[in-house]
């Protein structure tokens, strides 16, 4: 209780849009941190084929397992953002429980994807002090920090050396590297021009389709 009876409590409506505006704000600076990190593989790229046209093939080998991590970090980076997108979508369908019912209500979907983000390191603590306040309002519990999978070490040596190998081959035509398999298992690519930028807010309509895909994204990564 705070001065002359009065409670400290924020209303749900506040909290929610106050957690929608983090949210959105998180992603833009996801889309800035994606866009560098693409700008920096274009470079390691052409650093790479010079260093293959003078044979040097060890810096090549470290410039391909440079390339290797960006893909990984962007691969991460967008799922971090469907499942953000996801939080969005149902702080919207609380504003509209709340019109009914009065009170926000427990959502196993945010929980969810407050708990893949906290395993973000960019927005960790972002989603950390959010979901302590999703907590004592009632719309997530307490939340555990699950033990990530984690491979052997052989098994990610191997894993990544198969990738670079991979990437050689891409970008050196062939000379350096082994062929890439028919099948491959990785993240949906991010269409161009897909990704909003965080010179302008979208407006209603347009945020509207925007999380409706990447929506339907995270579906996709969760199959």
């Amino acid at each position: 209780m705070g001065l002359f009876g009065k409670t400290n409590e924020r209303p749900p409506k506040d909290l929610v849009q106050e957690w929608t505006h983090k949210i959105r704000k998180e992603g833009y600076n996801i889309d800035r941190q994606i866009k560098g990190i693409q700008r920096e593989e274009e470079k390691t790229k052409r650093m790479l084929k010079d260093a293959a046209k003078k044979g040097e093939k060890d810096s090549c080998k470290v410039l391909a397992k440079e390339i290797v991590n960006a893909r990984k970090a962007v691969s991460r980076l967008h799922a971090a953002k469907a499942h953000m997108n996801s939080v969005q979508l149902s702080m919207k369908q609380q504003l509209a429980n709340l019109r009914i019912a009065g009170a926000l209500e427990k959502s196993t979907q945010v929980m969810t994807s407050m708990q893949n983000l906290l395993k973000v390191p960019e927005i960790m603590a972002t989603m950390r002090d959010m979901s302590k306040e999703m907590m004592k309002a009632g719309i997530i519990e307490e939340m555990m920090d699950d033990a990530m999978d984690v491979m052997d070490d052989e098994d990610l040596e191997e894993a990544a050396d198969g990738e670079v190998e991979k990437v050689l081959y891409e970008l050196t035509a062939g000379e350096l590297g082994k062929a890439p398999e028919a099948v491959e298992d990785s993240l949906p690519a991010e269409p161009m021009g897909a990704t909003a930028g965080p010179s302008y807010l979208p407006d209603e309509e347009e945020e509207e389709e925007d999380m409706s895909a990447m929506q339907a994204r995270l579906e996709a990564l969760r199959s």
